[in-house]
C-alpha cells in the first residue's frame, strides 16, 4: 500500500499512537473509529493500516507500551535495600511516573475491558509483575516487623489504587507540586502499613 504523499513513517507512526491515545482517553475506545483517528492524524483511513492492523491491535500496543515502559523505568529506579526505603521509593516512583502520563493511565484502567482475551491476559500478566514487586516489599517489611500488614495482597491493591487515584484530581500548576504530593502520599502509606 502506498504511503500518503508527504507522510513519513517515523513521524506518522508515533502521531497515530499519540492521536489514538488522546481520542481513546477522551471519548472511549468503542466510540473512536479508525476513520476518526485518520482524520485527526491527517491521513486517509487506509494509510493507518501501514501502522497497525486494526483498532484492537492499536489499543493493545498502547496498553503494552505503557506497561513495558513502567516496568523498565521501575527496574531502572529500584535501588533501595530496606523494606521501608523500598516502599518509599516505590510510592514516589509510582506517583511521578503516572502524573506524567494521565491519558495512558486512564486507558490502562478504563479500556482493559475492551481487550480480546489473549491481549487482556498479556496485559494482566504485566500488571501482576508490577503489583508483585509491591507485595514483595510489604511481605518483606512484615517479616522484618517494620510493617503490620495482615493481608499483603489486599494492601498491595489498596496502595496502588490510592496512588493511581492522584491522576483523577492532580493538575500541574495547582496548589501542590508533584514533590508535595509524593511527600503527603508517602506519609499516608507509611502510616497505613507501619508496625
Amino acid at each position: 500500500m502506498a504511503r500518503t504523499a508527504g507522510s513519513h513513517s517515523d513521524i506518522t507512526g508515533p502521531k497515530v499512537r499519540d492521536t489514538a491515545l488522546r481520542l481513546f482517553a477522551r471519548h472511549g475506545y468503542a466510540a473512536v473509529s479508525m476513520r476518526k483517528i485518520a482524520g485527526e492524524v491527517g491521513v486517509q483511513v487506509g494509510a493507518l493500516y501501514n501502522y497497525t492492523s486494526d483498532k484492537q491491535t492499536l489499543l493493545f500496543s498502547l496498553l503494552k507500551g505503557h506497561m513495558d515502559e513502567l516496568l523498565a523505568q521501575r527496574a531502572a529506579h529500584a535501588t533501595a535495600t530496606t523494606p521501608m526505603a523500598r516502599l518509599e521509593e516505590f510510592v514516589r516512583f509510582h506517583i511521578a511516573f503516572h502524573l506524567d502520563r494521565p491519558e495512558a493511565v486512564f486507558i490502562s484502567y478504563m479500556e482493559l475491558r475492551n481487550l480480546e482475551p489473549a491481549n487482556f491476559d498479556e496485559i494482566e500478566a504485566l500488571r501482576r509483575t508490577y503489583e508483585d514487586e509491591l507485595e514483595t516489599i510489604l511481605r518483606d517489611g512484615t517479616a522484618a516487623a517494620e510493617f503490620a500488614v495482615p493481608d499483603t495482597r489486599l494492601a498491595t491493591f489498596a496502595v496502588i489504587a490510592m496512588l493511581t487515584g492522584v491522576n483523577t484530581w492532580y493538575r500541574a500548576g495547582g496548589r501542590l507540586s508533584s514533590a508535595d504530593v509524593q511527600d503527603i502520599y508517602w506519609n499516608m502509606v507509611r502510616r497505613a502499613v507501619a508496625a
